[in-house]
Order: structure tokens, then sequence, then C-alpha cells
């Protein structure tokens, strides 16, 4: 058991769960609005997702001179170049990959690539914003596979479920900023905690978490229902922050519930 968890938390730091959590995301949205997404695309998004955050993750070490507060960051000081070697490679696969899918998908990935790109120009300045950039950021990236070759108009799409997503999101980029505020402010990086302070951030979570219900409430489906169960997850870590605060038990557990989704493929 001890030897899964080491595994599994080495690939946390890896990010490979957030690439799998984004491909079963992009699968639920896809069954959502009946369509089916190639091998292709899925490889591709869950590469794409990869070299995002660890990309993020390696500009973040290189700009901490001292040993990073935070393990994850160690982690990337420790193995800079291993790390930014694999970047090379995965972005070189993933340039051959592209080529094969789908037309419209490739289009509009580009424009969300464009938009990357700009989040890494401008990361220094977004401040407080970074989060909310992120997590709109996400939401694009898993239900593009989807709403590019759906055969429905766009004001047929599922806003609501793809609102109540984006929101769970945006709760656990804050959420983990919460957590992670201390060792933040050690390393001189800039989130919406660090802006705003705990007690704000403390309230800001709370609203998120009643609009999320209100949403669910005022929407109801099976899907919907299982992003709540998402949300449900991430406020028992809110509220059991204790606990879940150790060892950073907290992203582990975070990260995972965007895997959750895949439920709704048994159904």
């Amino acid at each position: 058991m001890q030897q899964l968890v080491k595994l599994y938390r080495l690939l946390n730091l890896l990010s490979v769960d957030v690439a799998a959590g984004a491909v079963c995301s992009a699968l639920f949205f896809a069954r959502i609005l009946n369509v089916h997404i190639l091998p292709y695309g899925l490889v591709a998004l869950g590469l794409s997702v990869w070299i995002i955050y660890t990309a993020d993750h390696l500009l973040d070490a290189y700009k901490i001179k001292a040993p990073a507060a935070t393990e994850r960051h160690r982690f990337h000081q420790k193995h800079f170049r291993l790390l930014a070697l694999l970047l090379l490679i995965a972005v070189s696969i993933n340039g051959i990959i592209i080529l094969y899918i789908r037309h419209t998908v490739f289009v509009a990935g580009l424009y969300v690539g464009g938009t990357v790109s700009i989040y890494f120009l401008i990361n220094r300045y977004l401040k407080f914003l970074k989060e909310f950039f992120i997590a709109i950021v996400y939401t694009i990236g898993v239900i593009l596979p989807s709403v590019s070759v759906a055969a429905l108009p766009a004001k047929e799409w599922p806003w609501m479920t793809i609102a109540q997503f984006c929101l769970t999101a945006l709760i656990n980029l804050i959420l983990f900023s919460w957590f992670d505020h201390e060792r933040d402010k050690q390393d001189n990086n800039i989130s919406f905690v660090t802006i705003l302070g705990e007690k704000t951030t403390r309230i800001f979570i709370w609203i998120l978490f009643g609009l999320a219900i209100f949403i669910t409430g005022i929407h109801i489906s099976l899907a919907d229902i299982i992003i709540l169960l998402m949300n449900v997850v991430l406020l028992i870590i809110f509220v059991a922050s204790r606990y879940f605060a150790i060892s950073d038990r907290f992203r582990l557990v975070g990260d995972f519930v965007f895997v959750m989704p895949a439920i709704y493929l048994f159904f």
C-alpha cells in the first residue's frame, strides 16, 4: 500500500494525474454531447496539459533561487534538466500527433495554444487573476475536443454544466493556493491568497461552494451531480484542512477529483 502511495505521489509531482484528469473530463463532455473523440485527440490533450503544467512548474522553479518551500517546486529544481528534456520530447511528440487530429479540433486548438502562450508571457503580471485564467483555459481545453465537432449550435451546448465544471476548477486552484500561501510567500510567488489574504480567501471559497450548490439546484442532471460530488470532496479537504495539510494530502486528493467524471462513462 505504501508503495502505491509513493508511486501516486510521484505521478502527482510529475502532474501525470492532472493530465489523466483532463482526459477523463474530456470523455465526460464527449458523452454529454454524444460525440466520439479519436485516440489521437485524447493523447494530444493529455500531453498538452502535461506540457503546460510542467512548463509552468519549471518556470516557477527557475525563478526561485533558494531551495523552494514546496515539495513540487523542490522536485522540479532537483530534476530541472531531466524534466526540461522530457518537456522538449513531449512537445516534439505532440507536434507529430496533432497532425492526425481532426481539422476543426486542430484549428480550435491553435487558439487555445495562443492563449496559453500569452499566459506564459504575462504570467508575472496576472497576480490574483492567475487562478481564474488557468481555470478558464483548463475548461476550454477539456471541452474543446467535443464542442468543436458536436453537431449542435453553441446556444445548445451544456453551458450550465460547463460553468459548474469551470467553477470546480477554480475552487481547486484557489484551495491549493490557500494551503500553499505561507510557502508562496517564502518563495515570492504571487497568488490569489498572497494578494487578498487568507481571511478574504476563506470567505471567497465558501461563496464559490455556495454558487456550485446553487447551479446544481437549478440545473439537476446526472452530470451536474457528479460535478457536485467533486465539489463535496474539495469541501471535505477545505473543512478538514489540518488533516489534508499533512504531507500535501490536499494536493493528492484534490487533483484526483478530476478523474471522477469518468464515473459518468459507466451510465
